[in-house]
């Protein structure tokens, strides 16, 4: 894992040069685009600043980054090549070296969140099966724990496919086998032969990881049809750099897509998901349709801003691969102190050691607590069982101390 880290002046140079090599609205004639630079009224293009500002410079200018650039040259729409190819470039490093992929075996693009990549991989994957095996969508069912994100529901409902939820253990999140088997038998019994599997590199609400060579082989066993989609939309920028054991790579045969977020532990703006997928799928989702698209659209939203690709470029660069292993790293450090803490007070929680996410046991923080440090409840409808802190770049030294005192005094109160 290695890309190199480059200076401003360099991220500046590359991404101005990029904007270049696209039309400008301003000075060329492009008359058959639906679509033209940022109000000027609003958004000023003349701006002083712009000049060291490249981010603000590609959003202020606009380029539609519609479809999948990573197909063809042909997928690249002219007007807008130059910061096109830093998105490829940007799934290539992602793909390459984050997940360890071979050298261009895979596609993918920047979604407008987490939700959407994940939808993206349902899609892909009902309809290889239905193209590939003639199934129905009745016969084909999406399986994910009781932990998961709301986008697999959501992208059941959306596309018309059976969930099947898994129960997990209470304490160590990990998802049940005995339930696992019978759920999966049962609905085999039923006529469910098709199974898109997703599988969590960091839960929302509690940082677990699901063990994925276990439930994996266990559907490989079977003998049945599935795909294994990763939903990393928290975990996929941290976990490579903290767990040098990762099996969540396409190394792992049973992998055969990624979900990654930028606007979490990247700090890019909100809308940068990430979709990364093994050559050879995206054309089942092909919108023939879009004949007006060269390559045509591959994806769910369509038109996208290709400012919030050029964004992930740019913290990726400005980092280096070394530098954002040592943040990364610094997070689960930070993390790691506030357990020792945690463990001295007698409190109980459940954290993954890879991940800066901890949730605490509602029994052992008031609500009021919870309140005033802004925890986040694993249910505002039924009531908080688990509160959740996660350490993020913004969570200084000083709260943390507070919010531990204030417990540890709690605490103290409770005993009494």
């Amino acid at each position: 894992m290695f890309w190199k880290k480059l200076s401003h002046n360099e991220i500046k140079e590359i991404v101005f040069d990029a904007l270049h090599k696209n039309a400008n609205y301003r000075s060329q004639a492009v008359l058959g685009v639906p679509g033209t630079y940022l109000d000027s009224e609003q958004f000023y293009p003349d701006a002083p600043f712009l000049k060291d500002a490249p981010y603000m410079s590609v959003m202020v200018n606009n380029p539609n980054h519609i479809g999948c650039h990573t197909l063809s040259e042909e997928s690249v729409l002219d007007i807008f090549e130059g910061t096109q190819k830093i998105e490829k470039e940007l799934i290539k490093i992602c793909a390459e070296q984050i997940f360890h992929g071979k050298e261009n075996d895979a596609d993918g693009y920047v979604a407008p969140g987490g939700t959407e990549a994940n939808i993206q991989a349902m899609w892909v994957y009902r309809n290889y099966f239905m193209k590939e095996f003639g199934a129905k969508a009745n016969e084909i069912a999406l399986v994910y724990s009781q932990d998961s994100h709301y986008s697999m529901p959501k992208g059941g409902n959306i596309l018309s496919l059976t969930s099947i939820i898994l129960e997990v253990d209470e304490e160590d999140r990990s998802i049940k086998q005995e339930d696992l088997e019978a759920k999966i038998t049962q609905a085999r019994a039923n006529g469910i032969n098709y199974f898109i599997v997703v599988m969590n590199l960091s839960t929302t609400m509690f940082g677990s990881v699901d063990d994925i060579d276990r439930v994996a082989s266990y559907f490989d066993s079977l003998g049945v049809e599935f795909k294994v989609h990763v939903d990393g939309a928290y975990g996929g920028f941290i976990y490579p750099f903290t767990n040098p054991e990762s099996r969540f790579t396409f190394k792992n045969k049973y992998i055969t897509s990624f979900t990654s977020d930028g606007h979490k532990m990247l700090q890019t703006p909100y809308g940068t998901g990430l979709f990364l997928i093994r050559k050879g799928y995206m054309d089942y989702v092909c919108t023939d349709e879009a004949q007006y698209i060269p390559g045509k659209d591959y994806t769910i939203c369509g038109s996208r801003s290709g400012a919030n690709a050029v964004s992930i470029w740019m913290i990726l660069m400005t980092h280096g691969s070394a530098g954002w292993q040592y943040k990364m790293e610094s997070l689960c450090d930070r993390t790691s102190r506030i357990c020792s803490k945690l463990d001295e007070l007698g409190v109980k929680y459940f954290r993954n050691p890879h991940i800066n996410i901890i949730t605490i046991k509602s029994d052992f923080v008031s609500k009021q607590l919870a309140e005033k440090y802004h925890l986040v409840a694993d249910s505002y409808e039924f009531g908080a069982k688990w509160w959740k802190i996660v350490v993020m770049p913004h969570v200084k030294q000083g709260h943390i101390d507070s919010f531990l005192m204030d417990l540890e005094a709690e605490r103290k109160a409770v005993a009494v």
